[in-house]
């Protein structure tokens, strides 16, 4: 079913499932049983981690060269530092996440979504602290580690089984 008609078949139920409503009848599920989707939510916390310590760094340096100079930089070294940790409380914050749907698997890259359909996946690697999903052509591979964004990469791998089983994705097992 295309995105389009899929969209279409949502808007139609849930008007459908606002009258059943306002009738005081259940409401029909329908096809948006199938709509479901599993969501692994990671941390980053290396790039936040690497930032406060630039941060720490720049404030010594920048306290330092001040008490040698009058203290004539002084409120813009704070403004610097200041601006590195809110960086990198922004990076903490923001999660980094696996969505795997019915026909595709989705994640945030460089500030957008990235979609692999499932035409567009060579195939999958599960290792007991990754997750590599490998696409073809100019793809490239999403790795998904345990070490570098704390993922539950155990509960991921046995969902994207599940996912290759059923669209006939070959996985490998290291």
């Amino acid at each position: 079913m295309s995105r389009s008609w899929e969209r279409k078949v949502n808007k139609n139920m849930s008007q459908l499932n606002k009258q059943r409503k306002k009738q005081g009848l259940t409401s029909y599920q329908g096809s948006a049983v199938n709509d479901k989707h599993d969501v692994f939510k990671g941390r980053k916390y290396v790039l936040p981690l690497v930032l406060v310590a630039l941060a720490g760094l720049y404030a010594l340096l920048g306290t330092a060269t001040s008490q040698a100079a009058g203290g004539s930089n002084d409120v813009l070294n704070w403004v610097g530092v200041s601006l590195y940790i809110l960086l990198a409380l922004m990076i903490f914050l923001r999660k980094p996440y696996l969505k795997i749907e019915r026909a595709s698997v989705s994640t945030m890259k460089f500030n957008r979504e990235r979609r692999l359909a499932v035409s567009d996946i060579e195939k999958i690697k599960l290792s007991s602290g990754s997750v590599v999903v490998q696409g073809k052509g100019k793809a490239g591979n999403w790795v998904f580690s345990r070490m570098m964004n704390l993922y539950d990469t155990k509960a991921m791998g046995e969902r994207l089984e599940e996912f290759a089983k059923t669209h006939q994705i070959p996985v490998e097992h290291n």
